[in-house]
């Protein structure tokens, strides 16, 4: 019988691992700082992250796209998860949630 999968259940856990990661210049978590677009997941438990960065010359354009991937991986039922990065739209303070505006002093 194959399993279930619970999208919803799943969605949540990758929420949760995404506010574990934080960009290093911004003492925010990548969910709350607005750069995950959108997180898909189909029915062979794959995930793909579309996300941005504050800028193309983040310093860490080649290492948070990679810990992103290695830590939705680590999620029980994931078997694989891919990030693509986007610029389309670029990344903006207006992006970001109230509750990173207000640990960043900007409410």
């Amino acid at each position: 019988m194959e399993q279930e999968i619970d999208t919803t259940e799943l969605g949540e856990s990758i929420v949760k691992i995404l506010k574990t990661i934080y960009d290093p210049e911004i003492p925010v978590d990548i969910y709350e700082l607005g750069l995950i677009y959108d997180v898909m997941v189909n029915t062979d438990f794959e995930v793909k992250i579309l996300m941005t960065l504050t800028s193309p010359n983040c310093p860490v354009a080649e290492s948070l796209p990679r810990e992103v991937e290695e830590k939705v991986r680590s999620i029980e039922n994931v078997k694989d998860a891919e990030v693509e990065i986007t610029f389309d739209p670029p990344w903006s303070k207006d992006l970001m949630s109230e509750e990173a505006k207000l640990e960043l002093g900007m409410l």
